[in-house]
């Protein structure tokens, strides 16, 4: 059962969509919205309407006290990632999260996965409150999995091996296709296509979903088995391919 999954994506303190594969550096970086609205705002919608699973993503330094504002808004309702590592990992589930996200510290400055990072992080938060984030990029070979706001790529593919090798690790995993992020161009319906073949534990895929027919398109290609993030298409981020209130029903609709 495919469900529409949340989002608040923090950079320099406030809510904004962003275009994902351009978040290098200001002179790159391109926005879609930012929001007059607080991040402790979102986070109050996302309670009122049930909404279970969404994520706060720190994009950069400078978001710690507005992911905090979103955590005490909705207690134990949202994952929390952006700079995870071992030594501040439990201050975020203290501060309300049920989650958090890791991606970076599972690797080192080169790329090269740490599988001591991961034991670390296992020991300080367990399997249970623990997200691994494989968002990834295209390349000849398929998908790599990418770092640093998705700008560096790791020696880690994304295929159904290391799905296999890191699902006993994490309680769940979230994957960004940085390619199309913040386009609203479509979904990347090979890669939810191989999650949802895969399917041993939740799977929640983000990137260019635009409307409820991508939504669909995401349910029919995983046959129900991944959930779908929609950002800048969504009316409360200044999108119009969708709004907020459907993606609500959509969830109802599937219980």
């Amino acid at each position: 059962m495919t469900l529409f999954r949340p989002c608040i994506d923090l950079h320099q303190g406030q809510v904004k969509q962003i275009v994902g594969g351009t978040l290098g550096d200001e002179q790159t970086l391109k926005t879609n919205h930012v929001s007059e609205k607080s991040s402790a705002w979102f986070a109050e919608q996302y309670l009122n309407d049930q909404l279970t699973g969404g994520h706060v993503i720190q994009l950069g330094p400078g978001n710690h006290d507005a992911a905090m504002q979103a955590l005490a808004a909705y207690p134990n309702g949202l994952q929390i990632g952006g700079g995870i590592r071992d030594d501040n990992a439990a201050s975020f589930l203290e501060a309300g999260a049920s989650h958090v996200i890791v991606t970076s510290y599972l690797f080192d400055a080169s790329g090269e996965f740490q599988p001591t990072h991961l034991r670390n992080l296992l020991r300080e938060v367990g399997k249970e409150r623990l997200v691994i984030d494989l968002s990834c990029r295209l390349d000849a070979d398929g998908w790599v999995v990418a770092m640093n706001r998705w700008q560096t790529p790791t020696n880690l593919r994304l295929n159904l091996a290391t799905l296999n090798s890191l699902a006993d690790s994490c309680d769940e995993f979230l994957i960004h296709a940085a390619d199309v992020e913040g386009k609203c161009e479509g979904i990347d319906e090979a890669l939810v296509r191989l999650l949802g073949s895969w399917g041993k534990i939740p799977v929640t895929y983000a990137g260019g979903a635009r409307s409820l027919e991508d939504l669909q398109l995401v349910a029919d290609a995983s046959e129900g088995k991944v959930d779908c993030t929609i950002g800048s298409a969504l009316d409360i981020f200044g999108g119009s391919g969708v709004t907020y209130a459907d993606c609500v029903a959509w969830n109802q609709s599937q219980a």
